[in-house]
Parts: structure tokens; C-alpha cells; sequence
């Protein structure tokens, strides 16, 4: 099992932070595409799931794991402070368990497939699912704001669905690329 150093480790861990900050702070600002209502957390969390499998790709579940952990909690007082406890929470529990689902699923593929994107793909899909749901139930679910309150089924559906196209468009290119440069770049030291 490769073990990565622990500067690395918090490194990884704040990235995992800024974006589910960033995701966080987005999600309360929405749009209409085509008739259908969206947040603009949708094009930032996908990051997390990105980082998070080239962390298990390139140094194993149990350093991914770690990440998740260390940023857990400050990524719920994070959240709470820019957007609202409520949002904070949602937010955190959602993060924990889909990412935890997500490098489960990864590593079971990787461990079955020799090709590097049926992993990503599916773990993708299966953490997008768990999170985006999760998170929407748990933040608006007879929340204050009478339009999420009101709309979260049909926001969490319409964020997911485009939360897959951004994954399958942008994010899973970019892991190959990434992917690719990080591991040329570990075989040259």
C-alpha cells in the first residue's frame, strides 16, 4: 500500500476544503437552462470526486480515506459560515458519504479493469447520486426558503443530470490528462 507523505496529505485535504466551500457557497445561486432550475454548485463539486480518485488511483483508498476524514468537519464549518448551518451539515454528511461510496466503488473497478476510466466513470455516478440527493434532502427539506423547500426534488434532479454531462464531458477527460501527467511525472523521479 502506497502511503503518502503527510504535507501531501493536508495539501489534498485543503483542496478537498476549497471545494466544498466553494461548491457550498454556489449552491444558493440558481438558473434556468431550457425551463430547468440548476445551482451553480453543480459545475464545482464534481472537483472533489475528481481529486479524490486520482488520490486512490496514485497513492490507495486508505490515503483517500484520510483526506475525506481531515476534511470533514472543517469543510461543515466552512460551509456553515459562508452559507448557513443547515447547508453546512447537508453538505458535510452528504460529502463524507458519497465520497466514501465513491472510492469504494473506484477501487472495486480498478481492482476488476485494466482500462483507466471504467472506475472513475462509475464511482462518479454512483457519489453523485448519494451526494446530490443526500445533500438537497438534508439542506431544503421543510427549510426556511419556501422556493428550495419547494423545489429541491426537481433542483436535485436537474444539478444531477448535469452533474453527470459535466463529469462525462470535462471531468473524466481530465482525469485521464491528469492521470497521464502525474503518473509520467512518478515514473521520471
Amino acid at each position: 500500500m502506497n502511503r503518502t507523505a503527510p504535507p501531501l496529505i493536508l495539501k489534498l485535504a485543503l483542496l478537498h476544503m476549497l471545494i466544498i466551500a466553494a461548491a457550498n457557497y454556489t449552491v444558493q445561486f440558481t438558473d434556468t437552462f431550457l425551463g430547468y432550475t440548476y445551482s451553480y454548485g453543480m459545475f464545482v463539486f464534481p472537483a472533489a470526486i475528481l481529486a479524490t480518485d486520482l488520490t486512490v488511483r496514485l497513492s490507495g483508498q486508505h490515503n483517500a480515506r484520510m483526506i475525506v476524514a481531515i476534511a470533514f468537519v472543517p469543510a461543515i464549518l466552512i460551509s456553515a459560515w459562508l452559507a448557513d448551518w443547515r447547508i453546512g451539515l447537508a453538505s458535510g454528511t452528504a460529502y463524507l458519504v458519497g465520497q466514501l461510496l465513491d472510492i469504494f466503488v473506484f477501487q472495486r473497478i480498478r481492482e476488476r479493469s485494466r482500462a483507466w476510466w471504467p472506475a472513475p466513470l462509475v464511482s462518479t455516478f454512483a457519489a453523485n447520486v448519494i451526494d446530490t440527493y443526500s445533500f438537497y434532502f438534508t439542506a431544503f427539506y421543510n427549510s426556511k426558503d419556501e422556493f428550495m423547500a419547494a423545489n429541491w426534488p426537481e433542483i436535485a434532479t436537474v444539478d444531477l443530470s448535469f452533474k453527470i454531462v459535466v463529469c462525462i464531458v470535462l471531468f473524466l477527460p481530465a482525469y485521464g490528462l491528469i492521470l497521464s501527467r502525474l503518473q509520467a511525472r512518478l515514473l521520471q523521479r
